[in-house]
């Protein structure tokens, strides 16, 4: 599985920013794809994920501003990052994750940075 992240870039606080990312390959395989995001000094944590049944998880910190959305379909998922705070600053990493549970895949980084 190769996943392709799309989006980021540098937004003034409370903007609004899309991250998407394309799945391509063995893409049966998926079930959860998701958002992670890691800021310098800090461990990568999950921002959102949605399983290929529909149920979804977000970190706390991004209930109400974030939005995850997939298309199973087309193997893509989506985030809708809204009232962007600058704590929200960091690579964020689209994820995929297989029923099994066996293997994880990663795609590029992308920047989020969002100003004061």
């Amino acid at each position: 599985v190769q996943l392709q992240a799309s989006g980021g870039g540098l937004v003034q606080a409370g903007g609004s920013l899309r991250l998407s990312c394309a799945a391509s390959g063995s893409t049966s395989s998926i079930n959860g794809m998701g958002w992670y995001r890691q800021a310098p000094g800090k461990q990568r944590e999950l921002v959102a994920a949605r399983h290929r049944g529909g149920s979804t998880n977000y970190v706390d910190s991004v209930k109400g501003r974030f939005t995850i959305s997939r298309d199973n379909a087309k193997n893509t998922v989506s985030l809708q990052m809204n009232s962007l705070k600058p704590e929200d600053t960091a690579v964020y990493y689209c994820n995929a994750d297989e029923w099994s549970g066996s293997r994880r895949y990663w795609g590029q980084g992308t920047q989020v940075t969002v100003s004061s």
